[in-house]
């Protein structure tokens, strides 16, 4: 390329979401992992054997590799981070899936290939098709084991060796890539696809190396060599960037260094206001892994533990003893603080261990209507719960509640799981606390009804949201009309937190939007008693609140409260923050 034809290049701006916090400028490593061509063909009675062969060579290749990388992932970040690979591998040894490809084998007579591509996909397109980020990460580590046999099928080899400091740009980078690719100076991972929760986005957490995901068409735009920046902070990726931009992020890289380390001195302090006004900030979670993490952020517990990740690749619910050591590690690794367990948020768009075929998955069956129709499985985790709760550091939280009968039946069940576990002779806690998630309008509404039957509410603003401006952030067409700041929905949370607070019910808020800083200070003021952020947010939220008096906070909300657009209310945010603290990164 010559000096002319990059002086006429146009600095390019991408969003994206932050996967893991850190500024760097460098050149582009361009990272293409095409899937493993398929060609079917019908095979011969007597080659059925010697394709049967291939298929077992093939997975006991694939797992001596995965072996490797597991071994290598536990020396380098630990057991709890490992455990990402141990997942992998447990995929591999799946007796139902490898059966039904041996089965098909002998009956349809199909090259294995063919069968292997779609017994898989049977699983991966389910999870793909979802618009929640958890069962999207968990489609990731399925299409990865995927693609590994049928490579090592076709005795294809990856690259993982690249010289100099480069930045990873790929459409889709698995955690086991990312982790190869960190033997090299790896500057930066940037990717088409994948969420904050994603492995490969926690796993750049755990190296250490800055992380955007959800790039749409990064890697269309970019070439080898391209000079970029990686905002891990905000979500930002500057392609071409002019020497003006290099300058400026070179300077936040120099602001940035210093503030965490000032931030690092927080961590045992707690997120209370000049004034003397002290709220929670908890961390959400849904791997065990994290919770080593959040110790180190200074997380006032947990607000949220998404418990869905105990039924990753099972074809079955987990037992109850299963749940129970689950929920008691949890307990445990947090104590003397504490942790809400969300019961099993399924249907709709979450994973669930049978497909169930909706119109409209979104106003289906899923949440608290999935575990009320199945009180087997929901008072298997109900004692499981409590089982875990004898350190009475632990709460119990229903999804997706739209009527006080919902709650009333569910607390009747929990109630049935207390005589289970006393006639069993099993300690608990008796007086465990109660939570539902606020998450759709019409529980919004009657939050105060709600509130009197529990004792504690949580905001869930991802799909409350969705469901109060008609706008599914996950479709392209309409994302941008998703807005945490609408008029409409600042007004629907200052209903429900001061709902919430006249049935002496403490309010927290779970969704993304407890975790975004420009955020923090109009939260504060309307009078939130927990938030509950992703762990790499939490040092700047409580660097926040630490910093303000909350009456302040309470003018700065009830200014917002006047407000008539997004674009109004977001400008005042932004000014504010920027007015005092300008070393902390915003959108």
């Amino acid at each position: 390329m010559t000096d002319q034809t990059a002086q006429t290049r146009q600095e390019v701006k991408l969003r994206g979401i932050p996967g893991a916090p850190g500024i760097v400028i460098g050149p582009v490593y361009l990272h293409r992992k095409h899937d493993p061509a398929i060609t079917a063909r019908t095979i011969t009675p007597g080659e059925v054997n010697r394709e049967l062969d291939r298929f077992l060579q093939s997975v006991e290749r694939s797992k001596k590799e995965l072996t490797k990388i597991f071994d290598f992932a536990e020396k380098k970040l630990g057991a709890d981070q490992s455990q990402i690979f141990e997942a992998q591998l447990m995929i591999l040894d799946d007796p139902t899936l490898f059966d039904a490809i041996r089965k098909r084998l002998l009956k349809e007579r199909k090259n294995v290939e063919v069968l292997i591509q779609e017994e898989f996909g049977k699983y991966h397109e389910m999870l793909l098709a979802s618009k929640d980020e958890y069962a999207r990460a968990r489609a990731d580590d399925l299409d990865d084991v995927r693609n590994r046999i049928l490579r090592n099928l076709q005795d294809e080899k990856l690259v993982s060796r690249i010289d100099g400091s480069r930045i990873i740009v790929s459409p889709n980078l698995a955690a086991a890539d990312a982790l190869i690719f960190s033997r090299n100076d790896v500057l930066a991972y940037v990717t088409e696809v994948g969420g904050a929760t994603s492995h490969m986005a926690l796993l750049a957490r755990a190296l250490k190396i800055p992380a955007v995901v959800g790039v749409h068409q990064v890697a269309t735009l970019v070439k080898p060599d391209d000079t970029v920046i990686v905002d891990g902070y905000n979500g930002l990726v500057i392609l071409h960037p002019t020497p003006e931009s290099i300058r400026h992020f070179e300077k936040k890289q120099e602001q940035y260094h210093s503030f965490e380390e000032t931030l690092s001195a927080l961590r045992d302090l707690p997120a209370e206001t000049l004034d003397g006004h002290r709220v929670h900030l908890a961390a959400n979670i849904e791997l065990a892994q994290e919770l080593d993490f959040i110790k180190v952020q200074g997380a006032d517990g947990i607000g949220l533990y998404r418990s869905e990740s105990l039924l990753l690749g099972r074809e079955l619910f987990p037992s109850e003893d299963e749940q129970y050591e689950e929920y008691r590690r949890i307990a445990e690794a947090v104590f003397p603080k504490h942790a809400i367990i969300r019961t099993f948020d399924i249907g709709g768009d979450k994973f669930m261990a049978a497909a169930v075929r909706e119109n409209n998955p979104f106003l289906g069956w899923r949440g608290i209507r999935v575990m009320l129709d199945r009180p087997r499985l929901f008072l298997d985790q109900l004692r499981a719960i409590l089982r875990a709760s004898t350190l009475k550091n632990l709460a119990v939280m229903f999804p997706m509640v739209t009527s006080i009968k919902e709650v009333q039946l569910a607390k009747q069940l929990l109630t049935q799981a207390k005589d289970d576990l006393r006639a069993r002779g099993i300690a608990f806690d008796d007086a465990i606390k109660i939570g539902v998630m606020i998450e759709v309008p019409g529980a919004a509404i009657i939050a105060d009804h709600l509130a009197r039957e529990v004792n504690f509410l949580s905001i869930g603003t991802n799909d409350l949201i969705q469901y109060l401006l008609a706008v599914d952030r996950g479709n392209d067409i309409v994302s941008d009309l998703f807005q945490e700041f609408h008029p409409a929905v600042i007004r629907f949370l200052r209903r429900i937190i001061e709902r919430g607070k006249q049935e002496h019910a403490w309010v927290g808020l779970c969704g993304e939007m407890a975790g975004d800083p420009m955020a923090t200070l109009l939260l504060l003021g309307l009078g939130l008693d927990e938030f509950s952020v992703v762990p790499t947010v939490l040092p700047e939220i409580k660097k926040i609140i630490r910093s303000v008096h909350f009456t302040e906070a309470k003018h700065i909300a009830e200014r917002v409260l006047t407000m008539q657009s997004e674009d109004e209310i977001k400008a005042f945010l932004r000014h504010m923050m920027k007015l005092k603290f300008p070393e902390i990164p915003i959108g």
